[in-house]
Parts: C-alpha cells; structure tokens; sequence
C-alpha cells in the first residue's frame, strides 16, 4: 500500500463523529422504555435494551460509514443508514462536512419505515 493511501487510511478511522438525535429519537428511546417496562411489566428489561440502544448509538462516534444504506420505506435512497440492535432500527444520516451523525429515529424492526 503506497505511504500516502496508508497514512490517509489511518487518518480516517481517527476521525470522529459528534452524535447527536432529534427530538423524535428521544421521543422513541422514551416509547420504547415505557413500552417494555409498563405495558410488558419488566422495568430490568426496558433498562437493559434502552442501554444497548445507546451504547450502540454512541458508538456512531467511529465509522459510521461501516453501517448500511436504507433500502426500502420511507428513508430508502436518500443518504440515510441504518443500525441494527436486537429488535430495533436506528436511522441515521451523516454530515461529513460537520462530522456529525443525526439520529433520525429509532423503531422496532417489524415496522415499515
């Protein structure tokens, strides 16, 4: 691999990303924990998934380029990706001249977006 490519290559992976969500993926996070932990009465669960969930939405901060382009529903073919996590979906699209990652929404798998 020529110096330059090589020194370009590892200049990128040390880029990060500012991660930020709109309203509606708060808003999300708040349905998805009331969801598991009152209307499935496991407050330990709701937790548990909220946690991966954002654990996994952070760790958007390093290639978030690395994450598939959407497909199909809604936000298909117009620059968004998306991340899988256990049953949910998060949007998201990335900024590249301001290094920020939007989190658009965040869904359980089964619905169509």
């Amino acid at each position: 691999m020529p110096k330059k490519l090589l020194q370009n290559w590892r200049i990128s992976i040390l880029v990060k990303y500012n991660v930020r969500l709109y309203k509606r993926a708060f808003e999300d996070l708040d349905s998805i924990y009331h969801y598991i932990a009152y209307d499935k009465s496991s407050p330990e669960n709701a937790k548990g998934q909220i946690d991966r969930i954002k654990k996994a939405i952070l760790d958007l901060d390093l290639l978030p380029q690395s994450h598939q382009e959407r497909s199909y529903g809604r936000y298909a073919d117009k620059g968004y990706r998306q991340l899988l996590i256990d049953n949910y979906i998060v949007i998201f699209k990335i900024d590249e001249t301001k290094k920020i990652v939007w989190v658009v929404t965040i869904q359980y798998h089964g619905r169509n977006l």
